[in-house]
């Protein structure tokens, strides 16, 4: 098993491209709507994590855009690569199995908000 953790950042960057191409601001969107607020990344967090997922294969830049009548050129449009739906799905497995490893115990989630 590989243990090593994706970043917050990387996680849910991988998770907004699953299931179809953005362009970087609508990651931004997506993320801190799907995270109802509790992960809102800046747009140099955003691109020093783009960069590193570009270099590792993870995703690409699309050449593709989805109505380009109605987009600003100098978008650019990322989706993700093979590569990036195996490592994000080997993380949902890690993430899983670790909750797992906590089933019989008596601790219970507790949210940062309740802290």
């Amino acid at each position: 098993m590989n243990t090593r953790a994706l970043s917050v950042p990387v996680f849910q960057i991988l998770v907004s491209l699953s299931d179809r191409q953005l362009h970087g601001y609508a990651i931004l969107r997506d993320i801190k709507r799907r995270t109802e607020g509790e992960v809102s990344l800046t747009a140099s967090t955003l691109y020093s994590a783009v960069n590193r997922l570009l270099d590792s294969g993870w995703i690409r830049e699309s050449d593709e855009r989805p109505a380009p009548e109605l987009d600003d050129e100098r978008r650019r449009y990322f989706a993700i690569t093979d590569e990036g739906l195996q490592a994000l799905r080997q993380e949902l497995w890690r993430l899983e199995w670790m909750i797992g490893t906590v089933r019989d115990k008596s601790i219970r989630p507790m949210s940062p908000k309740d802290a």
